[in-house]
C-alpha cells in the first residue's frame, strides 16, 4: 500500500484526529514467514490477545497483521463506553450455561471494565478515561415501565443496587438534565475513554513486548495454521481471526457475521454554563429507553459525542468508506440531540463519521478455538466491544496456552451461531428490523404505551 492514503487516517473520527498519534503505517508484511500465533486484526480484540499472550509467554513468536493500522476500525472510532454490556441476556445466557454460569459471565464483565483501566495505566496510556458509569434515561411512559422492569429483572437475578439502581425523576436530573424526563436507570460500570487513543497505545504496548504488527497487509483467507495476504503467506500454530465487522470479506465467512453500521456525531467543545444546564459532571455516559439504540458521552476536552444506530444494513454486507457517512442519519441524530438538550441547538458539529459492527445471527458474543484447526476467534459484540474485547483477549490467551481457567469455562466460549440467510432474504430482515424500531419509538411517543411493533419485531433485532 502506498504512503498516499497515510494522511486521511486522522479524518476517519473525532478520535482518530485528536489521537496525537503518528498514523504513518507498520511495515508490511514482507514475504512468507512463521510464528506461533498470527493475529488477524489490529483492533482491540487482537492487541488484546496480542498483549496478554505476550505478557504470559515472552517467548512466543507473535505476528499481528493489519489491513489497514492498528485502530482503524471500530476499535478507533466507537463511542468510546468501556462498559460491562454484553450483547446476551442473562436469560439466554442461562438457556445454555445455567443461572451460575449467566452470572459468572456478567462478573467478568464487571471485572473487565477494571482490568481495562488497571491495563492502561500500567502501561502509561492516556485513554482520557473517567469512570462516571451510565445513566440510561426513560421520558415517557413506557420507556419508564422498560427502566422499572429492567430494575426488577435484575433484581431477580440478585442484582443489587451497587450494580444497577432507579433513579427518580431529582435523582436523574442531578446528573443529566434532559427534557422530558421521567426517571432513569445507573450503573456505575462504565467508563467513558477516548478509543483511538487507548487503540494506539495498545499497539504501542505490544510492540515493547515483542510483538511485530504489519500494517497494511490484507488478508484474503484463513486456512488451518496457515494464514493467505496479498503480501505473502504466513503459517503457525494458531491463527486468532479478530476482524469483527470485516469478518465478511474474508474468503467463506460472508454469512458469519453482519456489518452492520452505527453513525456519531461531535460538537465542538461546550462552554461551561452549557455544561451547567446538562450536567455530567463526571463524564457519565448516557443513553434513553427508546428502542432505536442511542449513546452519548462528555469528553476530555468538553465536546457531547452522540452517536445511533438507524442507518441501513448494505445489501451483501458491504462495508465500504462511503458508508461511513449518512447526512440523513447525522441529520437526525443532531434532531434527537437537540430534543435532549435544547440549548446545544446551534451548536457547531466539528465531525460526523460512521463504522460497522460485527452482529451474529442470534446476537451473542462468541469467542473460542478449534484445536483441530488451530483456529482462534472472538467477535459478534453488537456494539459492546471495548470492555469484552479484553475480556476475549484474556480468554484466547488461555485458550492458545491450554489453561483451563474460569474465563475459559464461561458460558461464551466455544458458542457457535448459526450463519445469517442469504441475501436477499438478509438485507430485507435487517433493515425491515431497523425500520420497526423506528416506527416503534414513534408508536409509543404518540400512545404512551409500549410499542406492539417492538413486541412483533424484537426477536429479529436480538
Amino acid at each position: 500500500m502506498g504512503c498516499a492514503l497515510i494522511p486521511h487516517y486522522e479524518r476517519l473520527s473525532l478520535w482518530h484526529d485528536t489521537a496525537e498519534s503518528d498514523w504513518t503505517q507498520r511495515p508490511p508484511l514482507d514475504g512468507d514467514a512463521e510464528a506461533d500465533v498470527v493475529v488477524v486484526g489490529a483492533g482491540y480484540t487482537g492487541l488484546w490477545t496480542a498483549y496478554y499472550l505476550a505478557e504470559a509467554d515472552p517467548e512466543l513468536r507473535i505476528v499481528v497483521v493489519e489491513a489497514e493500522t492498528a485502530g482503524f476500525g471500530a476499535s478507533g472510532r466507537n463511542g468510546g463506553w468501556c462498559s460491562a454490556l454484553f450483547p446476551a441476556s442473562l436469560d439466554t445466557l442461562a438457556g445454555s450455561a445455567g443461572r451460575a454460569g449467566a452470572l459468572a459471565q456478567h462478573r467478568a464483565m464487571r471485572a473487565t471494565v477494571d482490568e481495562v483501566l488497571r491495563a492502561a495505566d500500567a502501561e502509561g496510556i492516556d485513554a482520557q478515561a473517567a469512570k462516571g458509569g451510565t445513566i440510561a434515561l426513560a421520558r415517557n411512559r413506557a420507556q419508564w415501565s422498560r427502566a422499572r422492569a429492567e430494575v426488577a429483572h435484575a433484581r431477580a437475578w440478585g442484582r443489587g443496587d451497587d450494580d444497577v439502581r432507579l433513579l427518580g425523576r431529582g435523582e436523574a436530573a442531578a446528573v443529566l438534565r434532559a427534557t422530558g424526563t421521567r426517571g432513569a436507570t445507573y450503573t456505575p460500570d462504565c467508563a467513558a475513554i477516548h478509543p483511538a487513543r487507548l487503540a494506539r497505545g495498545l499497539a504501542d504496548a505490544v510492540e515493547r513486548r515483542g510483538v511485530t504488527i504489519h500494517e497494511g497487509t490484507r488478508v484474503t483467507a484463513i486456512e488451518p495454521r496457515r494464514v493467505r495476504t496479498d503480501r505473502g503467506v504466513v503459517r503457525t500454530r494458531t491463527v486468532v481471526r479478530a476482524t469483527e465487522g470485516y469478518t465478511a470479506s474474508l474468503r467463506g465467512q460472508r454469512r458469519a457475521l453482519v456489518p452492520l453500521y452505527s453513525l456519531i456525531i461531535a460538537t465542538e467543545p461546550l462552554p461551561p454554563e452549557t455544561w451547567a444546564e446538562i450536567g455530567l459532571a463526571r463524564r457519565e455516559t448516557f443513553t434513553d429507553h427508546r428502542h432505536l439504540i442511542v449513546y452519548g458521552q462528555r469528553t476530555a476536552d468538553d465536546r457531547l459525542v452522540f452517536g445511533g444506530r438507524g442507518a441501513p444494513y448494505h445489501f451483501g454486507s458491504r462495508v465500504r468508506p462511503e458508508n461511513d457517512h449518512d447526512e440523513r442519519v447525522f441529520a437526525r441524530l443532531y434532531g434527537a440531540l437537540v430534543d435532549l438538550f435544547p440549548v446545544v441547538a446551534g451548536t457547531r458539529v466539528t465531525h460526523a463519521w460512521g463504522g460497522a459492527l460485527g452482529v451474529p445471527r442470534d446476537w451473542c458474543a462468541s469467542v473460542g478455538l478449534d484445536r483441530e484447526t488451530g483456529i482462534a476467534w472472538a467477535g459478534g459484540y453488537v456494539g459492546d466491544g471495548v470492555g469484552t474485547t479484553n475480556l476475549a483477549g484474556r480468554t484466547l490467551r488461555d485458550l492458545v496456552l491450554g489453561h483451563d481457567t474460569e474465563l475459559t469455562r464461561l458460558p461464551w466460549v466455544g458458542h457457535r451461531s448459526r450463519t445469517w440467510e442469504p441475501e436477499p432474504l438478509r438485507w430485507l430482515g435487517i433493515n425491515a428490523g431497523l425500520r420497526a424500531m423506528t416506527l416503534a419509538d414513534a408508536e409509543e411517543s404518540v400512545t404512551r404505551m409500549p410499542s406492539l411493533i417492538a413486541k412483533a419485531a424484537g426477536p429479529l433485532l436480538g
